[in-house]
């Protein structure tokens, strides 16, 4: 098969969890290396670095573009870049990488996301990515973002019906999935009762939200290779990014409907009809449930369901590991781990051991095409991507 897209013809990802005595500088090192090692090219071949990370405090590396060339001698003096878009900055950084390569300054590039984040207490971090909110709004500005997905549960149940019982069985399929994930954060199985009761172990976080429906606070790295089409055709593997669309909308929240999530459908619908596929071209999906309210949104952005019955996408199996459309064979943000600016490189990491055939953990046979989506705030800086498998 020809095509003209750039590729992804190398990988390398971190387990993501509480890594205690590593450092941000470990993580980039060790992921660039991996990477490198992966695609069996020397450092030298690469022709710019695009590092993908949040931080809003989270850690003292301000300036951690340049982190990537410690991992060898080689990348010296190479151009280097870090991209921020809240939770979106790994895939911001993907972008960025094949605008390069469209733009004919680069042939290969590696792109890095990376994020440490439990070295700070909860209430740190809270406030950290509460950054990524309003700040003009008193309204807003004092809410984290469970109290804002919050209220967009709140919301849903007024507007069509109350989706708790929906988010526990989000959880409950997400966390087993990442049962069969070894680079999963949380390892651990939640029964439907669990998630879908309070209790003392699963306490309200933000109304309605309890613990279970919240992602988790991470550490970890991933990276990818992105080759132009000339260049991937040298190289042992590759996926095509046949697609990949930013859709941003606006930060105030008081400026539009959040239910609508009108930014993650115009982003999952125009990467699909950039890549001309339609859903069910596709083998898997992996989608950025940072709440279990943000998945179930999710499935009736792309398609799967009618505005406010996402529910039956959970009904019919469609969306579980062996349905039609599997989302979050990884475990997604809710086990896999959420360290932010990993978060979209973590996503085209994963689906592109998918498309190759060696997925880590729960695979799909003879996957063809992956959807991929990612967000940065409350679904304001938007990406999804379509990604091919290239077989001879």
């Amino acid at each position: 098969m020809t095509h003209d897209s750039v590729s992804i013809v190398a990988a390398a990802h971190s387990p993501f969890g509480r890594l205690d005595g590593i450092n941000l500088e470990d993580l980039i090192v060790k992921v660039t290396r991996d990477a490198l090692a992966d695609a069996a090219i020397d450092a030298a071949e690469i022709d710019a670095l695009f590092l993908g990370h949040f931080n809003s405090g989270l850690a003292a590396d301000g300036f951690a573009a340049s982190l990537m060339l410690q991992a060898d001698p080689q990348l010296r003096f190479k151009p280097a870049t870090r991209c921020e878009n809240a939770c979106a900055s790994g895939s911001a950084a993907i972008q960025a990488g094949i605008n390069a390569i469209r733009s004919g300054a680069a042939e290969l590039v590696l792109v890095v996301g990376a994020e440490k984040m439990t070295s700070n207490s909860t209430a740190d971090v809270t406030r950290a990515l509460a950054g990524a909110g309003y700040q003009h709004d008193e309204r807003e500005a004092g809410l984290s973002f469970a109290q804002l997905f919050g209220q967009v549960a709140q919301q849903y149940a007024e507007r069509y019906h109350s989706p708790l019982a929906s988010m526990a069985a989000i959880a409950v399929k997400n966390h087993a999935n990442a049962m069969s994930n070894p680079l999963a954060q949380m390892h651990r199985v939640m029964d439907f009762e669990h998630c879908n009761n309070i209790s003392q172990s699963n306490p309200v976080i933000a109304q309605p939200l309890r613990l279970t429906d919240c992602s988790l606070i991470s550490d970890g790295a991933a990276a990818v290779i992105l080759a132009s089409p000339r260049r991937a055709r040298s190289m042992q593997r590759q996926v095509a990014i046949r697609a990949m669309t930013q859709v941003n909308d606006f930060l105030p929240l008081s400026s539009r409907d959040v239910l609508a999530f009108e930014g993650p459908q115009r982003a999952i619908h125009g990467a699909m009809r950039e890549a001309g596929v339609t859903l069910g071209d596709l083998s898997f999906a992996e989608v950025h449930d940072c709440f279990t309210i943000a998945e179930l949104l999710i499935y009736e952005a792309m398609g799967l369901a009618p505005k406010g019955e996402g529910h039956r996408a959970l009904d019919d199996g469609t969306v579980r590991h062996g349905g039609r459309l599997p989302v979050n064979l990884s475990g997604g943000l809710k086990a896999k781990g959420h360290p932010v600016g990993a978060t979209g490189v973590s996503m085209h990491a994963l689906g592109f051991r998918q498309l190759i055939g060696q997925p880590i953990g729960l695979g799909v046979p003879r996957a063809e095409f992956g959807l991929l989506f990612n967000m940065g705030g409350m679904a304001v800086a938007n990406y999804a991507s379509v990604l091919q498998a290239v077989r001879a």
